[in-house]
């Protein structure tokens, strides 16, 4: 990474502040899903999304291949959602509720807005895979957004 030293870019980059979000997918291998921060509206015509996901994630490699996805962006309340989702090697959704969406992504209970959508590019980048989707089911809920800033979960006050 040229002259710069990643922590000191992590720590720069971590001033941007972020929504944080759990990818999901029923998949062969069964349900499967990651946090991510990387997420956001790409396109009004057609309705798009953008987001990415480390290369070489365990729940990615899952997901990967999902014909479709659900997007949750999590409320205030689901910081314990968020870590149990970024962690490798658990039963994500044990304790957590959620429902299949329209067309059959789970959408996790309490969280502040659904999408679901299909995968229509998978483009590598760096250690990442940057993923364009089309989204064709959205709903919201009350609630406040969960927020990531200078490597820690937050609140909007």
């Amino acid at each position: 990474m040229s002259s710069l030293e990643i922590a000191h870019y992590k720590e720069v980059v971590g001033h941007y502040v972020t929504g944080v979000v759990v990818i999901t997918a029923s998949t062969p291998q069964g349900l499967a899903g990651f946090t991510c921060q990387t997420f956001g509206s790409l396109s009004l015509e057609p309705i798009l999304v953008s987001f990415a996901a480390r290369s070489t994630g365990h729940s990615w490699s899952k997901v990967r291949d999902a014909e479709v996805i659900g997007v949750n962006i999590l409320s205030s309340e689901q910081e314990a959602v968020a870590r149990v989702f970024a962690t490798t090697g658990v039963d994500k959704f044990s304790g957590v509720g959620w429902s299949a969406g329209p067309s059959g992504a789970p959408l996790l209970d309490g969280a502040i807005a659904h999408l679901e959508g299909r995968m229509l590019h998978r483009m590598p980048e760096g250690d990442h895979d940057i993923v364009v989707a089309a989204i064709d089911y959205v709903s919201a809920h009350p609630g406040a957004p969960l927020v990531y800033y200078r490597g820690g979960f937050a609140e909007l006050v």
